[in-house]
């Protein structure tokens, strides 16, 4: 284990919530530094049950809980609110994706919590956001990203739209939520501030966010952004194409100079060649004909050909990776995009968490823990409650 300095080092998170944004906003910051205090029901977040279990915990949750302090709480009962209150004063960050008005019920909320500790900076992460008519209203990843314009663009034209076998809404808004804090940390810090502020992220909003010219298209020249299959709309070529090995690769070609390179190394001089496809403009009008071309191409050769090929002549090309090609590859290995923790003796690698900072690198310290492994050193030690105490909150089901 590393003991070299993090950029959050000194930061106390308590993380409130279960699955998959609040907790994978606190697993980055807990990778970069923060001690990250994960209050938990007793027996523990859903997700530790989820997918692939192994030895009772699932073998995503030792990535996703890794550098975490498991606390169990309840916070359906006035005791388990009192000490989810004295966490929350001792802390510099709070992180929470309950239905909105939930942690205010609880007497937990941003302004109830202000007064014993201003500097707190709140994150919140629901749905649709705290306010608003849709406020109220349950957000899962899958409906949100339909709702924020991620789905309607994703999938074949005429064909329902498709979904990526992943919870992107929750992630990217965890990676919102995780930017927000930063950035409130960076404005406490500075002379004279002080004082902490909400952080109010949406699903639908952080996979909005992802949008890129749809909004301005939209508005200024009335087009609306549809599906396109393995392609993108206004840019020729990029596919994805089938080789003779059953394999298929990525070709962006869409480069002025990068397209004769691409359409001499597939054969077709003709098309490099023809004034009419010599900007990007020209190019979508013969989208059709230029696509037929490399689909042929790649067809008749295998994925290693194709791209050992379009390598040589400096065309961005690369293969569709399973997880197994990842871990086998010289590039994510070189890059150390794997890290290697125990489970009991057992050896299990998790992925590193990006961005890589050159000076003050995050890092996995250890893998998810069991439930309510920290009560003791939390509870007992930061809290100062006694033997007896937390031996009362377990016999009343309070913690584990």
């Amino acid at each position: 284990m590393s003991d070299s300095q993090r950029p959050l080092d000194g930061v106390r998170v308590i993380e409130m919530g279960q699955l998959l944004a609040g907790p994978f906003t606190g697993t980055i910051l807990a990778y970069f530094g923060a001690e990250v205090i994960k209050v938990e029901p007793p027996g523990g977040d859903p997700i530790r049950g989820w997918r692939q279990v192994r030895d009772g915990t699932s073998l995503w949750y030792r990535s996703l809980g890794r550098n975490k302090k498991s606390v169990t709480l309840d916070l359906k009962s006035e005791r388990g609110r009192e000490l989810a209150l004295q966490l929350l004063e001792s802390a510099d960050v709070a992180i929470e994706n309950f239905r909105p008005g939930m942690m205010e019920k609880w007497g937990l909320g941003p302004e109830q919590v202000k007064a014993r500790n201003p500097g707190l900076v709140y994150a919140r992460i629901s749905g649709y956001g705290q306010t608003g008519p849709y406020a109220g209203k349950p957000g899962y990843a899958s409906v949100t990203e339909g709702f924020g314009g991620f789905r309607y663009i994703n999938g074949e034209p005429g064909k329902a739209p498709v979904r990526p076998n992943i919870s992107l809404g929750d992630t990217v808004a965890a990676i919102h939520a995780a930017l927000g804090i930063a950035l409130a940390l960076i404005q406490r810090a500075k002379p004279g501030a002080g004082e902490g502020q909400v952080i109010d992220v949406a699903l639908y909003e952080s996979v909005f966010n992802l949008m890129e010219g749809i909004v301005p298209e939209y508005d200024g020249a009335g087009v609306i952004r549809e599906p396109s299959g393995t392609t993108v709309t206004g840019i020729v070529p990029t596919n994805t194409y089938r080789c003779d090995d059953g394999k298929y690769v990525v070709i962006g070609g869409n480069g002025d100079s990068i397209f004769k390179r691409l359409m001499v190394a597939a054969g077709r001089s003709d098309m490099a060649e023809n004034p009419a496809m010599a900007d990007n403009a020209g190019r979508i009008v013969h989208e059709e004909e230029i696509d037929e071309a490399l689909a042929l191409w790649c067809a008749s050769h295998s994925s290693t050909h194709i791209i050992n090929t379009l390598e040589q002549e400096r065309v961005p090309v690369g293969p569709i990776y399973s997880v197994e090609d990842m871990m086998a590859d010289p590039q994510y290995q070189a890059r150390g995009l794997f890290e290697t923790v125990e489970i009991d003796g057992k050896p299990l690698k998790i992925p590193a968490i990006m961005p890589r900072l050159g000076a003050t690198p995050g890092r996995t310290d250890w893998p998810g823990s069991a439930v309510g492994s920290h009560n003791e050193e939390i509870l007992g030690g930061l809290l100062q409650l006694d033997a007896a105490e937390l031996e009362r909150l377990r016999a009343e089901g309070v913690i584990d």
